[in-house]
């Protein structure tokens, strides 16, 4: 056993870096997109569950109650997705609804840079149907990755987070 080490460890003919070599490249380039995707579905879950939990408090009236203000949602949004998604590039969308059928012909509208239009903020009242919608445009990091990735201008993913609800009778 000894000796066939020594001569493993004495070869140096170079076919071990010549593959190395061939397979380094792709090797790498297969991690990076790995990780950039993992980025990617894990900031797509979290303006999920950020929209989840801050369209909870207009369905039991919260924000309703206590003045309705757009500061109030955004601040209840980005206290759950800070981690991989900065608030100041989270854009939403609360539109009152006359039914549930109505939210079929309410597709989000974006600009040229693509942005979402801005529409009045409105919780509505109770038992009203309320259209709660969270863009991000998530930046590809990884060149070669947007072509594959991108949906949306300047090698962005757009991420679309829609939930609709009644409000419960808070009053």
């Amino acid at each position: 056993m000894g000796l066939l080490l020594k001569t493993w460890w004495k070869r140096d003919e170079g076919a071990t870096a010549v593959e190395f070599s061939l397979v380094g490249f792709p090797f790498v380039l297969m991690t990076i997109g790995i990780l950039e995707m993992a980025l990617m579905f894990t900031s797509q879950s979290m303006l999920q569950e950020a929209t989840f939990t801050a369209s909870r408090l207009i369905r039991t009236g919260q924000i309703q109650q206590a003045g309705g203000t757009e500061t109030m949602f955004r601040d209840a949004v980005c206290g759950f997705a800070e981690l991989l998604i900065p608030c100041s590039r989270i854009q939403f969308q609360v539109q009152q609804l006359p039914s549930f059928s109505d939210a079929d012909d309410m597709p989000p509208v974006f600009d040229a840079d693509g942005n979402l239009t801005d529409t009045p903020f409105d919780p509505g009242v109770e038992n009203d149907v309320v259209l709660v919608r969270v863009v991000y445009n998530y930046p590809i990091r990884t060149p070669l990755m947007k072509p594959v990735l991108s949906n949306a201008t300047g090698g962005k993913r757009t991420m679309i987070s829609t939930i609709v609800l009644q409000t419960e009778p808070y009053e």
